[in-house]
């Protein structure tokens, strides 16, 4: 099939009403039919999303005639292929307001690709063209794609791989450049904003020195920022060559807001090197139609996590008490959920599928986020590889010689157990503890490691005696409803249970600000019985609950006031910034 071809052409005859039309065209494949599919997920995004159901129309022509379709799978249609040029029509519906889905309206269009594009079943390495018809009103097409006709809007796709990592913006995005490491980067803004062009572009070319002297190099010729702006928003995900960011319009002129976007800005460009090529072997070439399972992702997730925040430090964007508040809110993070008892760090990546984007009620108590949990064993191994080493190694030199052994000499992805002893070799550090401390809800002495450095990890809500009845509340429509129920808490002992209305506590009607429950929590005994009334589906009932302490913490990271001299000069290294 030297001569066979697939071309995609996009256009918004609806986009008001979210639509976009593709046509696709498939020349000189044999065989008495072909399969088309579509992705059921995203790489970056863990989660089959069943991107198929929003498919309408489809049809296929050759030669101005109809052919037969049959859909044999949720995500697959088959073509009968009496002739070698087929055309497939079909229509996307996309509106939902993410990273990972289209969004499309009067304004803009937001695909992802792998929610739009169909791909012939064992041609994945194909090549094919991609053009962009625009409505009048849009001027602007921002992707990672290679511009082969720019009057046309005319893409090259090397593969569908590549296809699928490369995301477009179309319509009026502002849009500006600027060189960073011999690299050429495009900024697209949808949605306005009170951003600055140029403090983002001068920041930004920092955080891409800054990342670029970690990894020893910087592998592309150009990469493009997309943000969109809401009201209030956030979220990112990671590309080959570009990356998609939610921000808060207005939150460019707060401080603590920008630095924040910053971080974001540095975690997803951290990602071109670590995931995107330094990679699990669970993490490509993908299965795009079922998940793709890894106990990896707290190494590059949890990584890019330490990373992100570390990075605004080396680029003297936080002040060392910025920083270690922000790595001390990964602690926080996790050991406020009573699923860290439960959950490692392994299996809430193998978990992901199921459970990190589908969040219930009850998460809190049976699962962790292997991104907070993989920064704090990161934060683990770069200190315990400073000190050990006298500050001469730490984790970027593990990275640095990961990426160049397993994504540039042997063009594959890892297994745990090897990047452990690729780590350990280059650091000749044993890593035991920490790695298997990954595959278990035994928690690290972090503090052997914080000391090395002169740091302490304290918890300042260790002798609290604050009252709890160990639930969370949302007031719904003038109703106080519980959202969470923590788990060994009163109310999970007494049977207090997720969207019971409370209505009253000690024959007190409760009001909606909670300041009754506040005076109740702060003046009362522990081991105390509370009588809370509740509506039930509708029936009411009395529940006693007993008070208990608070089991919330309160992590922070400070100084050691006794740290000797080599404590403190390792210390200055770990937080060095970037000169």
């Amino acid at each position: 099939m030297s001569d066979s071809s697939i071309h995609f052409s996009i256009s918004f005859v609806e986009p008001q009403a979210h639509y976009v039309d593709i046509e696709m065209d498939i020349v000189n494949f044999s065989g008495p039919f072909i399969d088309l599919k579509m992705p059921v997920w995203t790489p970056g995004s863990y989660l089959v999303r069943e991107y198929a159901r929003h498919v309408e129309s489809f049809s296929a022509t050759a030669d101005g005639n109809a052919l037969n379709v049959e859909k044999t799978a949720k995500n697959c249609w088959r073509v009968e292929n009496p002739t070698r040029n087929i055309r497939v029509r079909y229509r996307v519906y996309g509106f939902e307001a993410s990273v990972r889905t289209n969004f499309i309206d009067a304004d803009h269009a937001f695909i992802s690709p792998a929610a739009t594009f169909l791909y012939v079943d064992g041609q994945l390495q194909h090549s094919a063209s991609l053009q962009v018809n625009m409505p009048e009103q849009w001027t602007k097409v921002s992707t990672g794609l290679t511009l082969l006709d720019a009057e046309k809007h005319l893409y090259a796709v090397p593969d569908f791989d590549i296809l699928f990592d490369s995301p477009l913006e179309i319509g009026n995005q502002d849009v500006w450049y600027f060189d960073a490491e011999n690299v050429a980067h495009e900024f697209a803004m949808v949605g306005g904003g009170t951003y600055n062009k140029k403090q983002l572009s001068d920041d930004i070319t920092k955080i891409v020195e800054v990342e670029t002297a970690i990894w020893g190099e910087n592998p592309n010729t150009n990469y493009v920022f997309i943000t969109h702006n809401y009201q209030t928003g956030g979220g990112g995900l990671e590309h080959l060559n570009s990356t998609v960011l939610g921000a808060s319009r207005n939150a460019y002129k707060t401080e603590s807001a920008y630095k924040n976007f910053l971080s974001l800005v540095a975690h997803e460009y951290f990602h071109l090197w670590h995931v995107k090529r330094l990679r699990p072997k669970a993490l490509g070439p993908f299965n795009y139609e079922a998940e793709n399972y890894t106990t990896g992702l707290w190494i590059i997730e949890g990584f890019t996590s330490y990373y992100d925040n570390l990075i605004i430090r080396r680029c003297a964007f936080f002040s060392v008490k910025e920083y270690l508040n922000a790595l001390a809110n990964d602690f926080n993070l996790v050991y406020n959920r009573p699923g860290y008892q439960i959950q490692s760090a392994a299996l809430s990546s193998f978990d992901t599928w199921i459970k990190q984007y589908r969040p219930d009620e009850n998460s809190l108590n049976t699962s962790i986020s292997y991104y907070n949990k993989g920064a704090m064993l990161a934060v683990a191994l770069d200190i315990h590889i400073i000190a050990s080493t006298g500050g001469e190694k730490r984790l970027d030199d593990v990275l640095r010689e990961a990426y160049r052994v397993f994504y540039k000499n042997e063009k594959r992805g890892f297994e745990e157990a090897e990047f452990q002893q690729l780590a350990e070799n280059v650091t000749g550090v044993d890593l035991r503890a920490i790695f298997e401390a990954a595959h278990s809800t035994v928690e690290l002495d972090y503090n052997l490691y914080f000391h090395a450095v002169g740091y302490e990890l304290v918890d300042l809500n260790k002798n609290s005696q604050e009252l709890s009845l160990g639930i969370r509340i949302n007031e719904n429509d003038g109703k106080l409803l519980i959202k969470n129920v923590e788990k060994g808490s009163g109310a999970w002992d007494a049977g207090l249970n997720v969207n019971d209305e409370l209505i009253a506590i000690n024959n007190i009607r409760l009001d909606n600000a909670g300041k009754e429950l506040e005076f109740l929590l702060e003046h009362g005994q522990v081991d105390d019985i509370v009588d809370v009334l509740v509506a039930r589906d509708g029936q009411i009932r009395t529940i006693h609950v007993p008070l208990r302490h608070t089991t919330k913490q309160l992590w922070s990271i400070q100084e050691q006031l006794d740290a000797a001299d080599e404590q403190k000069r390792l210390g200055k290294i770990w937080l060095a910034v970037a000169t």
